[in-house]
């Protein structure tokens, strides 16, 4: 059985991924303006969460569910592993344990009973959900897994907690065991040098819980925001959104299910992945810039602190109230220096010497005046298999599997019509477009706010532009 604490002999990648991992075990944990009041907090957890099996096959085929997420009783991880005898495979399961916080008062009878809301001594306490952050380590030699997968059962306690605010009033703490199975494989991939894929399974073992039971209730016995780092001594990973060529096919044939592994740690690092339940670039990092966490990773912090700034008292005094962690971005927020607001206004990530140009110019050699004057991004064309695209051409988007923008891949098969012909310093076309089904088409064309395609990512619908 498989230790619920944390274990300390880890790879070094595990402490360099670490920030990125707390924002997936955070990401959407609470939602600007950070109060319970607000309508988007009413729906909790929305990534990775990992309900029990009896109520996600009640619920029919596993699709989007009222959160906005797809709410599974497993995750299947495959990636792709080059391993030297004797290399060892480290599985972290990290996930968040529900638990409910009762605030309670003393009855005529003398009795507690759960209330909404209670006010003592000048602060107030609201019913809600919080969470307990959990992990668990698995360590197996590969040569063994190639032999026997390995599985280990995780099994999470309950527990209850009582804290009086007065004679009168307290809060009640408590949440419910969890089980779970991690499921570790390895087989022979498909390639020309030797190469493993591995396999990595987290299941909800709970088979105790009704299948008619309403979401909030199964929610008490899931596991939430489940990602898992994997390290490996003795080797390396490979890849996915961009494998070598010799590795393509066997990267095309990882089958992941509710979770998307990527490459982390510093640098080009190649020895931990992390799985995560949101889609991630390889080796993503939280910026350096950011103070703390907000628990949204893709909105902008400095917005988002603005806005925190503006809530009203009455609405401050809600969101503390609200959960802990709230109450800690109100403190943070609050005494952001201008500097630091200043850095997160914008950030310049590299900067590389300029080489003049021939004549000894202070321009690069890319770029001249007369250069420019000559592009017209809404009359320019670019040919695709023989047939000129430019402005108010339909198309068709067939984004590249490999070595784009990840949620490209969303857009496959869907019908754009092309806004501009864009060409950069590098002398590289891109089509700027607007899907023909997004029913804000209107709107992103006065703001100019377009999808970008290469030519070869696209297929032409019409022999010219209308």
């Amino acid at each position: 059985m498989a230790s619920p604490e944390p274990v300390e002999d880890v790879p070094d990648g595990f402490a360099a991924a670490q920030s990125v991992a707390d924002a997936v075990l955070y990401e959407g944990y609470l939602l600007y303006p950070y109060r319970r009041s607000s309508g988007k907090n009413k729906v909790r957890w929305q990534f990775g969460v990992l309900a029990p099996p009896a109520w996600v096959r009640a619920q029919g085929p596993e699709r989007p569910s009222v959160s906005g997420s797809a709410d599974s009783w497993r995750q299947r991880t495959e990636c792709l592993l080059e391993a030297a005898p004797g290399a060892r495979v480290r599985v972290r399961v990290r996930y968040l344990q529900p638990q409910h916080r009762s605030v309670q008062v003393r009855g005529p009878r003398g009795g507690f009973t759960e209330v909404d809301a209670a006010d003592v001594g000048g602060e107030r306490y609201l019913t809600f959900d919080e969470a307990i952050p959990r992990e668990c380590d698995v360590e197996v030699d590969v040569d063994a897994l190639a032999a026997q997968p390995h599985v280990e059962v995780v099994e999470q306690e309950g527990g209850e907690s009582v804290e009086a605010l007065d004679d009168d009033t307290r809060i009640v703490r408590r949440s419910l065991p969890l089980s779970a199975a991690v499921r570790v494989s390895v087989a022979d991939a498909e390639a020309p040098f030797r190469l493993r894929l591995l396999r990595v399974e987290v299941e909800n073992a709970a088979e105790d819980v009704p299948a008619g039971v309403p979401r909030p209730e199964a929610l008490r016995r899931s596991l939430v925001a489940a990602h898992t780092l994997i390290g490996v001594r003795g080797g390396s990973f490979l890849s996915l959104l961009d494998p070598p060529a010799w590795a393509s096919v066997a990267a095309r044939r990882c089958a992941n299910l509710h979770t998307f592994p990527v490459l982390a740690g510093e640098g080009d690092s190649r020895s931990v992945v992390l799985s995560s339940p949101i889609i991630l670039y390889d080796h993503p990092e939280v910026a350096p810039e950011s103070p703390g966490d907000l628990f949204d990773a893709t909105e902008i912090d400095e917005i988002l602190s603005l806005r925190t700034l503006t809530l009203t008292e009455d609405e401050k005094r809600e969101a503390r109230a609200t959960d802990p962690r709230a109450a800690a971005i109100l403190d943070r927020v609050e005494v952001i220096p201008k500097e630091v607001f200043s850095r997160l206004h914008g950030a310049v990530r590299s900067v590389r010497p300029v080489e003049a140009d021939a004549e000894g110019a202070d321009e690069p050699p890319w770029w001249s005046p007369e250069g420019e004057a000559a592009v017209s991004p809404e009359c320019d064309a670019v040919l695709v298999d023989g047939t000129p695209v430019a402005r108010g051409s339909r198309v068709r988007l067939r984004p590249r599997r490999s070595g784009g923008d990840v949620h490209d891949m969303f857009l496959a098969g869907r019908t754009a019509r092309v806004e501009a012909v864009f060409l950069d310093v590098d002398d590289a076309r891109h089509l700027a477009v607007v899907l023909e089904d997004d029913p804000g088409a209107d709107l992103h064309r006065w703001y100019g706010r377009y999808h970008y395609f290469a030519p070869e990512e696209i297929e032409p619908l019409d022999g010219a532009p209308s």
